[in-house]
């Protein structure tokens, strides 16, 4: 069943227009893997989801409700869960951080929420009372994963869970969300440009200059030489 349809959506910042009837759509527990290089949109999608960037055409329906004219904070009581690339608020704590990411939860979710958070990153419980600022590159995305799981939410929506991480980091990253995923089976929307993602990828989407121009498999994906070896250099 289809949880997230994205239906010819356009959309940009004043003048410049980033998307171009752009359609997508991630099945209930699905991981859907969107590629791209810096600049193809990636981002302008993902804030579009969430409502932070305005849909000039197109609409955004998510568990069976058109969203495209709902404010971000219910978009998120929807059950949608945004991390964006920068994923935490540097001058908040961690405990605080996990909070603001459960602000829509009463108390005593919150609080079950935040123990389950613990469990899957237990470094950071360590480093409760600590500032995001103070916390490694790694340690802040770890962070930003948990921030999201705070809202319970059906769907995670993922910016760029890479960027700025070392190999090894990346490879910490995946392995926590293959775990999440094996565990809450939520869906998950991860715009990248790494393509060691693609071990979570059930389904595959390449947006290029604000246009989907594959849809597929990872297999399909390896079999397309123009796309493997132009865009991704990804070799037999």
């Amino acid at each position: 069943m289809d949880l997230l349809k994205v239906e010819s959506v356009e959309a940009g910042y004043g003048l410049i227009q980033v998307l171009w009837r752009t359609s997508i759509i991630v099945e209930e527990n699905q991981c859907v893997v969107l590629l791209g290089v810096n600049g193809a949109g990636k981002t302008t999608l993902l804030r579009t989801i969430i409502g932070l960037v305005e849909a000039t055409k197109g609409d955004i329906v998510f568990d069976g409700e058109n969203i495209t004219g709902l404010k971000p904070n219910v978009r998120v009581s929807r059950g949608i869960a945004y991390m964006s690339e920068l994923a935490v608020v540097p001058d908040l704590t961690v405990e605080e951080n996990l909070k603001l990411g459960g602000y829509v939860k009463n108390r005593d979710d919150t609080r079950r929420m935040a123990d389950k958070a613990y469990e899957y990153f237990p470094d950071l419980k360590a480093y409760r009372t600590r500032k995001a600022a103070s916390l490694s590159g790694g340690q802040r995305k770890m962070l930003g994963v948990a921030k999201t799981l705070m809202s319970n939410p059906k769907i995670l929506v993922m910016d760029e869970p890479s960027s700025g991480l070392s190999p090894k980091f990346v490879k910490k990253v995946i392995e926590i969300l293959k775990l999440l995923y094996e565990e809450e089976r939520p869906s998950m929307l991860i715009a990248e440009q790494n393509v060691a993602f693609l071990d979570l990828a059930q389904k595959i989407y390449i947006l290029d200059k604000g246009k989907v121009t594959f849809t597929g498999s990872v297999n399909a994906l390896k079999e397309n030489d123009t796309i493997r070896e132009t865009y991704f250099g990804i070799m037999h």
